[in-house]
């Protein structure tokens, strides 16, 4: 069975940035890349915020130069999935998909989350091409457009507000016929005149030739005045929430009602000793790149420190 004294579950920009810093304190980290390298970020076409790249970036080439640099100081990485952890035995025991076996001193989750989608088979065809998960990282590609959010709540919201600042017209598509968002979030809302509520609407499909050009629509479903249309839209973005890639690690650690992962105060620390969490997986409220890396330079700060009171001649 192979140990390695610090083990990295994740390879978005938390688990390279947290790599990086672990092969730059001669830790010799092992980082499992697991079912998509690179994260979420991969299904981004063009990152535009990412601090020193004033044209913009890649989403691909930038999460792998992150995994270059994280081999060039000397992170073993392995293209696995972790299926199964043990956090109650010393060192701490973790199984992967090839039905191999690992042992670590110190583990930092890196496991991100996971946009919710409705489910259609047109959210797959148009990603990146006109469907997004996030306002903040791809509405700058709709200046001046016309774009559709899908959800009710105060994400959904203030991805509305948000792009409202940058494209023509905001269609905001709720299933209700109420929003679910605070009092606050629901005046900035009404009191958009670029934004416009299509209460009691459900998204059937999208369409369009080389990306989307509109939505198919329908209006009070299963009622007598049910009623079908299309809309023409630039882009669709999905507002629903995220799913935190926590269920590993529930049996062990506090997670919110939504199944983030709790830290310790403003710390990547979990209430076990040796287990950290850092990025999307422990983050509810950012979710952007360069905070997930931030947080990931954070985990590795702290587990140095506790692998070194663990064995301080290591």
């Amino acid at each position: 069975m192979n140990h390695t004294r610090l083990l990295i579950i994740g390879s978005g920009p938390a688990g390279y940035t947290a790599a990086i810093y672990a092969g730059r304190a001669n830790l010799s980290p092992t980082l499992l890349e697991g079912m998509q390298p690179g994260g979420q970020l991969t299904i981004t076409t063009e990152v535009e915020n990412y601090p020193g790249f004033p044209d913009g970036v890649d989403a691909n080439e930038l999460m792998d130069a992150m995994r270059r640099q994280a081999e060039r100081f000397g992170t073993q990485i392995l293209p696995n999935a972790a299926t199964s952890v043990d956090l109650d035995v010393r060192p701490f025991h973790v199984t992967l998909d090839d039905g191999s076996e690992l042992t670590a001193d110190s583990i930092i989750i890196a496991t991100g989350a996971s946009a919710k989608y409705l489910g259609l088979p047109d959210e797959q065809k148009y990603m990146g091409r006109g469907v997004s998960a996030c306002a903040t990282c791809d509405g700058f590609f709709y200046r001046k457009k016309v774009v559709a959010v899908v959800g009710g709540g105060d994400t959904a919201c203030e991805e509305a507000s948000y792009l409202a600042g940058l494209a023509t017209k905001v269609y905001l598509i709720v299933r209700k016929p109420y929003l679910r968002a605070s009092k606050i979030m629901q005046e900035r809302v009404f009191g958009n005149e670029k934004i416009e509520v299509l209460f009691e609407t459900n998204t059937l499909g999208l369409y369009g030739e080389d990306g989307v050009e509109g939505a198919h629509l329908i209006f009070r479903k299963g009622e007598s005045d049910e009623r079908q249309y299309d809309l023409p839209i630039d882009g669709f973005f999905l507002a629903i929430g995220h799913h935190p890639n926590s269920e590993l690690f529930a049996p062990w650690l506090k997670t919110d009602e939504n199944g983030f992962i709790q830290t310790e105060g403003d710390t990547p620390c979990t209430a076990i000793p040796g287990i950290f969490a850092a990025g999307d997986v422990a983050d509810p409220r950012y979710r952007q790149a360069v905070v997930a890396a931030a947080s990931g330079a954070k985990a590795t700060m702290e587990a140095e420190k506790y692998l070194s009171d663990l064995n301080p001649l290591a």
